[in-house]
């Protein structure tokens, strides 16, 4: 007899979608799942690209994005539209990913409605609540009520265990992002972009945490700036953000240099592929901390903390703050020094095989199978 469950997939931000469509891939490979997917739409556009690279349409689009909305405004209105549809589709789980405002927002409406909650990328902690914000917040009061643990990594399952959750609901999967890079990593990619920076060391810049926004934010785009002027062999692309504020600082810095390009957002394809034809990674994102070592890349992370910090125990990551001198020592140290550079980029890759989704997937038939014979 086929155990029919039904998972409910909500993700809503264009990180969470990259991590989330190789396990909806997964989950519809087997007759005994029932996979519905919801989006929430705190991304839209982004999100989209993401949706098409994946060939995955949603079940349900709460499609909430508006200009200039608050974390509040995305609070409510995911927990008011998950309700909704919590209630129509009366899962056997949600599953929610990582640390977005969706996520948690998702997951408390589950928890209000007594639907078992999924953590995917669970136990990922800084134990800064301003650092970075609000993903502190919202992945610490995810795991508060899940009922199910995906840690990516042996040490965010330590956290878990620290914080009393029950190790038999805690299982080490590795991330799904690495599962991703098979269906999107292609050597024989090329885009114009990549054209006019062929030859070079090419950089590829991500930058956009709220944290950093002001001084911070001049500090990182200074450096940048200064590394090009002071480095001649070396090319820029950053696919720069949407939001305003980081625009108009990065072209105060750099939008006058011919070797810095500030392109639009790119889709999941695109960017995989970038960094697999990139020199190095000056970022202060979170998910490119995963991807780029499985594609043996150095990272240089322009934040004060990390999350991720089996990358700089592994040392394919470096934490290098946000003081334009020493963003500029040690991007110049990678630069210039090919024993430093092949040190970080021949460094183990830590978050995982690529059979994330499959672990997972066992993990969720094996759960209600046992349920169902109790």
């Amino acid at each position: 007899m086929v155990i029919k469950v039904k998972v409910l997939v909500v993700f809503g931000t264009r990180p969470e979608a990259i991590k989330m469509c190789p396990l909806v891939i997964e989950l519809k490979k087997h007759e005994e799942i029932k996979t519905v997917v919801c989006l929430t739409g705190q991304h839209r556009e982004m999100l989209n690209q993401v949706m098409s690279t994946f060939h995955i349409t949603p079940d349900y689009n709460l499609d909430i994005m508006k200009k200039q909305q608050t974390l509040s405004m995305i609070t409510s209105a995911v927990l008011q539209g998950m309700e909704e549809v919590i209630l129509k589709e009366m899962p056997d789980i949600v599953l929610v990913h990582g640390d977005t405002t969706t996520s948690f927002a998702a997951g408390l409406a589950a928890f209000y409605n007594r639907i078992p909650v999924g953590h995917v990328e669970a136990g990922l902690r800084t134990y800064k609540m301003d650092s970075p914000f609000p993903e502190e917040f919202n992945r610490q009061a995810v795991d508060v009520f899940s009922e199910l643990y995906f840690a990516p990594t042996e040490n965010a399952k330590a956290h878990l265990l620290a914080e009393g959750k029950n190790a038999e609901k805690i299982f080490v999967t590795g991330n799904t992002v690495i599962d991703a890079l098979k269906t999107t990593v292609d050597n024989t990619y090329d885009n114009e972009n990549l054209a006019w920076a062929n030859g070079s060391k090419l950089v590829i810049v991500t930058a956009h945490r709220r944290e950093n926004i002001g001084l911070p934010m001049e500090e990182m785009f200074s450096a940048i700036r200064k590394i090009v002027d002071d480095n001649k062999d070396v090319k820029v692309i950053y696919p720069i953000h949407k939001n305003p504020a980081v625009r108009e600082i990065a072209s105060k810095y750099m939008s006058d240099c011919d070797r810095i390009r500030m392109i639009e957002p790119l889709d999941v394809l695109d960017f995989h592929n970038f960094i697999n034809r990139c020199y190095m990674i000056l970022t202060d994102s979170g998910g490119i901390q995963e991807e780029a070592p499985a594609l043996g890349k150095p990272v240089l992370v322009m934040r004060d903390t990390t999350e991720r910090p089996e990358g700089v125990e592994a040392g394919t990551l470096k934490l290098v703050g946000t003081s334009e001198k020493r963003i500029y020592d040690e991007a110049n140290k990678l630069l210039r020094e090919p024993e430093a550079y092949m040190k970080m980029s021949h460094a183990n890759n830590p978050y995982g095989d690529g059979h994330a989704c499959e672990k997972i997937v066992n993990v969720l038939i094996n759960h209600f199978m046992t349920r169902g014979e109790n």
